[in-house]
């Protein structure tokens, strides 16, 4: 029995009703982090890992009522409580989601539900946006409401903002508007998107997880990294009224305003004008097939991420330099928001289980930790399977 069948099996048995199913992907970013806040481009997509949700209308209309077998908590709150309740900090997330739909004058009925998945926690895959706007999506159906795609990524958005995480809407976005074998070109001022096929002929796309998971949302550190990038555009738009985020501002700029600037504040400006360069290059290189460019530039992002915009750790990086001496390797970075999670590697066809356990055994000698795998393929954002 797989997870969809026993999820829907334990539904019916808790609460013998009709139910819809719903399927909400992780997102694996190629390259372009924390530029999707400072209104750039990213380069992310839907992923063959995914939460499922069964969820059917209650007669307490005030009420939700959701198990996660996984955890083997049920989590219960009132649509109408203007505080979060004491419930699971996963449930936080799906309270946060009825509260922001509740703000922006939408009605919803008591639902009863069930979930799981195979998104793995705290990876920098993108679980928490699933929960978010899978649930939405949910919601959205079972309620009768005629909502985009877009507005239910700004509710996902506002909804991990709710929870304590002052995120872009990157991860949202691509959850819901992911396309089989297609990665998304966005740009987050415009939310103007181009679809490229990512043709895994010659490679595979591996991840390595570290399994040092990280909570975003349970430290300051990720928003910390947003705070200093508004302090820079501050003092920028102080001179130059049009400066509205870092997408307005160039390196000839920035490094005109370095002595006005903290040191740590303009090293952080200097990593995001640099890597919405690097999507931009990256964009182009996947329409040429130039795979050698794509290759050095996941390179140098990491390299960003790790000197200039201080988001890896000692095991995200040795996951990456394990790769650098492996002609079999295309490139690697970590991918996520940071502080721990996964790396993403292009393996060649044919060497790819080599190298995984080349790379797992040595991750394990210096590290002590397990790796673990996945190869992933680019699959569709969230949908009905089952009405």
């Amino acid at each position: 029995m797989n997870i969809l069948q026993a999820l829907a099996q334990r539904y019916f048995q808790l609460f013998q009703q009709s139910y819809i199913v719903v399927k909400a992907p992780g997102r694996l970013n190629i390259i372009g982090e924390h530029t999707d806040y400072n209104e750039g481009w990213v380069l992310p997509a839907a992923i063959n890992r995914h939460i499922y949700f069964v969820l059917g209308k209650q007669t307490d209309t005030q009420q939700i009522e959701i198990y996660a077998p996984s955890f083997e908590e049920t989590a219960r709150f009132r649509i109408d409580a203007e505080e979060f309740e004491d419930i699971p900090d996963w449930a936080k997330y799906l309270q946060a989601a009825t509260m922001e739909m509740r703000a922006r004058g939408y009605e919803i009925q008591g639902i009863n539900g069930t979930l799981d998945g195979n998104i793995p926690l705290g990876a920098g895959l993108s679980s928490s946006a699933a929960l978010c706007c899978g649930f939405i999506f949910g919601l959205a159906h079972l309620n009768d409401l005629e909502l985009t795609k877009l507005e239910m990524a700004r509710i996902a958005q506002a909804t991990e903002h709710r929870v304590g995480l002052n995120c872009g809407i990157m991860d949202q976005f691509s959850v819901l508007h992911g396309k089989k074998d297609q990665v998304m070109g966005l740009d987050c001022r415009s939310m103007e998107v181009n679809y490229s096929p990512l043709p895994l002929k010659e490679y595979r796309l591996i991840v390595f997880n570290s399994n040092v998971k990280h909570e975003l949302a349970a430290g300051s550190a990720y928003n910390d990294r947003r705070a200093a990038c508004e302090r820079v555009v501050q003092v920028i738009k102080k001179q130059h009224q049009r400066v509205k985020s870092l997408r307005d501002i160039d390196a000839d700029m920035l490094n005109n305003f370095q002595s006005k600037l903290d040191a740590t504040d303009y090293k952080r400006a200097k990593y995001v004008l640099e890597e919405n360069q690097r999507v931009l290059d990256t964009m182009i290189a996947l329409e040429q097939g130039d795979w050698a460019k794509i290759g050095a530039n996941l390179y140098a992002s990491h390299t960003g991420m790790q000197h200039e915009y201080d988001i890896t750790i000692p095991e995200i990086d040795l996951l990456v330099d394990l790769t650098r001496a492996l002609d079999a390797v295309l490139g690697s970075r970590m991918t996520g928001g940071g502080f721990g999670g996964c790396t993403i590697a292009f393996i060649q066809k044919g060497q790819t289980q080599a190298v995984i356990e080349k790379i797992s055994a040595q991750y394990l000698k210096e590290t002590g930790k397990e790796t673990t795998t996945y190869e992933i393929e680019v699959d569709d954002g969230v949908g009905l399977v089952y009405n």
